[in-house]
């Protein structure tokens, strides 16, 4: 039974890694393919083709075309959640929020044309840029909640963030410091983008994003005159 149950696991793991590939090509193809020639130009047609999927793949993962342009990646919400709700007991709210974002961006550098590109097309497309703010905002609120349910130790176990997953079922909800530490958060993301992309031969993304973040920590100083 436990070797039946590992290789069920194995295979539900493979099964999601090809689902997630599935849909980061097609979502790739439709931003290229809208960075070339306007999105409104783009049909389902030529996204499936690029990806090298069937028309009926793609609605398997999108409802609309348009949904295929707006987020480059839908998980990466669930998973920030879940790794600040994991986070070591003894990291603050703004240390844990550091480690799962600093996860997420391992590959920024790598990734950087595609969001670049993903940014023009939203952009050049009012009713995909509403979209987009839209999207960002609830991400930003269920990263609140992450915090919110952090600080209320809503995991349980040993710590704020127990086990896998923790506090998903049991959402708080966010007062002033979780959301103010959300949007902060986030915007020390993009400060740390912009400022790398004018001076990539001066450091690496890691390197910014770390020091953005260590200034967020001690408070902000004002740099020597």
């Amino acid at each position: 039974m436990q070797l039946m149950s590992e290789k069920s696991a194995a295979a539900g793991g493979l099964r999601e890694r090809k689902k997630r590939a599935t849909r980061a090509a097609l979502t790739e193809a439709a931003v290229r393919l809208a960075a070339e020639h306007g999105a409104e130009k783009v049909t389902v047609e030529a996204i499936s083709a690029a990806a090298g999927v069937s028309v009926r793949t793609f609605f398997n993962y999108f409802d609309t075309r348009d949904d295929a342009f707006v987020v480059i990646d839908v998980d990466a919400g669930v998973r920030l959640r879940r790794a600040v709700l994991d986070a070591p007991a003894g990291l603050s709210p703004l240390e844990a929020l550091r480690e799962a974002m600093a996860a997420e961006l391992a590959e920024a550098e790598q990734h950087h044309e595609l969001w670049r590109l993903h940014a023009e097309v939203l952009h050049a497309s009012p009713h995909l840029l509403a979209r987009g703010v839209g999207a960002h905002m609830a991400a930003e609120a269920d990263l609140a909640e992450a915090i919110a349910e952090r600080l209320h130790g809503a995991g349980g176990g040993e710590g704020p963030g127990s086990g896998p997953g923790a506090g998903e079922g049991r959402r708080t909800a966010p007062g002033l410091y979780p959301r103010l530490l959300a949007s902060v958060a986030n915007a020390a993301v993009r400060t740390s983008m912009d400022h790398w992309s004018a001076h990539q031969e001066d450091a690496a993304f890691l390197d910014v994003f770390h020091e953005v973040f260590a200034l967020l920590a001690a408070g902000l100083p004002a740099p020597p005159a």
